[in-house]
Order: C-alpha cells, then sequence, then structure tokens
C-alpha cells in the first residue's frame, strides 16, 4: 500500500463509506476525522492500520473494502 487515491477515481469510497469508518472507529475508542482520511493518504493510512487489527469483523471488513476501492 504505497498510495491513497481516494478522489476522482472511478471506484473511490463515498461519502458514508467514510461516515460508517468514522464511528466504527469511534466504538472502539479511536477519533477518526472522515473528512481528513479523505484529503491525507499518510493520516488515511494510519487509520486502516489500526482498524485493520481491530477485534470487530464488521470494522475489519469495512476496512478491506476501502483497501479495495483504493487499489481498484
Amino acid at each position: 500500500m504505497n498510495t491513497l487515491a481516494f478522489h476522482d477515481e472511478p471506484h473511490a469510497p463515498q461519502l458514508v463509506d467514510f461516515v460508517d469508518f468514522k464511528w466504527l472507529m469511534a466504538r472502539e475508542g479511536h477519533r477518526v476525522d472522515a473528512q481528513r482520511m479523505q484529503t491525507d493518504p499518510a493520516y488515511a493510512r494510519k487509520c486502516l492500520a489500526l482498524a485493520h487489527s481491530s477485534a470487530s469483523a464488521v470494522l475489519r471488513g469495512l476496512t478491506e473494502r476501502l483497501l479495495e476501492l483504493t487499489r481498484a
């Protein structure tokens, strides 16, 4: 995962994906800035890496979806 490109891509994640991610992370005790996640690749990578190790299957699933959409 070298880069994250969320904007102007045909399969880019939608705002609802980031909002869902934000609230799922909040349930885990982590504050996420959804807007920053869309504009700061380093911050997004940090958040996704943290979420990827979550005990929540739902959060891990969304994390995988976001990662797949950034590779598309």
